[in-house]
Formats: C-alpha cells, sequence, structure tokens
C-alpha cells in the first residue's frame, strides 16, 4: 500500500510555508518532505510536525549559492569544505526534526571541470558522507535528474546513480528514484523500478510532462504504484508536484489510498 508524502516546496503554496503542515495533514499526508528547511529553526519546524502529526521524510543538504543557480556540491572540485559545512549544517537539522534521509545534490559542473575529476570528487565526498550520517542513523540519498529541468546537472540516470553508489560501497547510500526524471530521461519505468529496487531508498512522483499532479500527463500512475508494492517497496512516495490549481482541488488521484 503506497504512503504518500507531500511535498512542501510545491504543494500548499497557497499557504505560508509554516501553514502547509496543517494543510498537509488535514488533507490527509502522514508525512512531508521539502527541499530545504534552513530559512526557519529546526525547533520551529519540529513544533509545525508535532502539532500536525507528521513525519519528516527528506530534506536536501544546503545546495550551495541558489540564487546563483548552484544546485548542490557533491561533485564539485574544490568545493570540499562547502560540501562537509553543508553536511553538518544538515544533520544537525535532521536530528531534531527526526528525519532519517538526506538528499545530496551532485551540482551543475562549472565551464571546464573535468567528468573524471568530478566523478572522484562525487565519490570522495559521498563516501565520507554516508560514514558522518552514520553515526546519527541517516541514509544519504543521491538523485538522478534530467537535463531539461536542470541543464548540467552530474547525474542523469538511475543506473549512473547505481555505479556511484555502488563504488562508494556505504549501506546508508541509496538511490531517489524521482519517477518523473526517470521517465524525462530513460522511460521504461516499470522495468528501471524493479532494476534499482535493491537500492531504492525514496521515490518520488509528479505528471509528464509539466510536473503537475500525477493523474495528468503520459504516466500509468495507478499501475507504476502496484509495481512500487510489489518490488517490497514500503518508504515514503514524495509528491513533488505543482499543483494546476488549489493543492486540495486536484488530490482526488489520493482518494483510493489516503
Amino acid at each position: 500500500m503506497p504512503r504518500f508524502a507531500a511535498n512542501l516546496s510545491m504543494m500548499f503554496s497557497e499557504y505560508d510555508f509554516l501553514d502547509r503542515f496543517s494543510a498537509a495533514a488535514d488533507a490527509g499526508f502522514k508525512a512531508v518532505e521539502y527541499l530545504f528547511p534552513y530559512e526557519y529553526s529546526a525547533e520551529e519546524l519540529a513544533r509545525r510536525l508535532e502539532s500536525a502529526k507528521l513525519t519528516q521524510a527528506l530534506f536536501n543538504l544546503p545546495p550551495g549559492d541558489w540564487a546563483k543557480a548552484e544546485r548542490g556540491l557533491a561533485a564539485l572540485p574544490g568545493r570540499e569544505a562547502d560540501f562537509a559545512h553543508a553536511l553538518d549544517r544538515a544533520i544537525a537539522y535532521a536530528r531534531p526534526l527526526n528525519c532519517a534521509k538526506l538528499h545530496a545534490m551532485a551540482g551543475i559542473l562549472p565551464p571546464g571541470t573535468d567528468p573524471a575529476a568530478a566523478r572522484r570528487t562525487y565519490v570522495a565526498n559521498l563516501r565520507r558522507a554516508a560514514e558522518h550520517a552514520a553515526e546519527a542513523g541517516i541514509t544519504i540519498l543521491i538523485e538522478p535528474i534530467n537535463t531539461r529541468d536542470i541543464p548540467g546537472y552530474f547525474l542523469n540516470r538511475p543506473a549512473e546513480a547505481r555505479a556511484i553508489i555502488e563504488e562508494v560501497g556505504a549501506a546508508n547510500l541509496r538511490l531517489q528514484f524521482d519517477i518523473y526524471h526517470c521517465q524525462i530521461m530513460v522511460g521504461d519505468l516499470a522495468t528501471q523500478l524493479r532494476a534499482h529496487a535493491d537500492i531504492t531508498g525514496h521515490i518520488q512522483i509528479a505528471g509528464v510532462p509539466d510536473r503537475h499532479e500525477p493523474d495528468v500527463g503520459e504516466i500509468n500512475y495507478p499501475y507504476l504504484f502496484n509495481v512500487i508494492d510489489e518490488i517490497g517497496y514500503d518508504g515514503w512516495i514524495g509528491c513533488e508536484y505543482r499543483p494546476r490549481g488549489e493543492t486540495a482541488d486536484g488530490l482526488g488521484w489520493l482518494d483510493p489510498w489516503r
């Protein structure tokens, strides 16, 4: 039976961010995720979670300078100290939020960066991150992101993520399988889900091509939810989509699984 987490960075945007927790709970969600928590204190976020009786499923490490189009630090040579600081900050938030999974964004390589050097940096950073996170009982996730939404992003396909995970060799480094990104880059979704079930630590969904509700677009999500059950995945499924209108008005797709 799928279990869904509302992505509060995209959903319930008709509310102020801190009010989205109770809105998600009122809509029937039992868990939430979001991109970044760092504008708010961990204590305030923990209070919102507790008040709404929600689980914090996931959030991202600080990505660098978002306003300057940085989208992660893990694969950027020369930014190792920045990545280590980002990891420490994320873990400091994860502890009071009881969040057991953190996504480490790979990043967009600056012009002229040697891809081989980026890969070595990525592997080394993830190895250290996994070791540090393990002490806190946290799993590090890496997510392939499509080149249409983020051109130049270092990690784009599940098979590439598998190769990195296997090279790092840490039990608490796993795949964040975003079905939206996978459809754009690879397709063959049921096969991809089955092929990577053994390394999948989190799943996200959205309609393709416009990243709206999962009942809009070219993906047959009810079929894929059955596949997800079949492969034995019992974690949260993050709803990382942009509602077409008021969030609650577009939640009819959720009715069979509320």
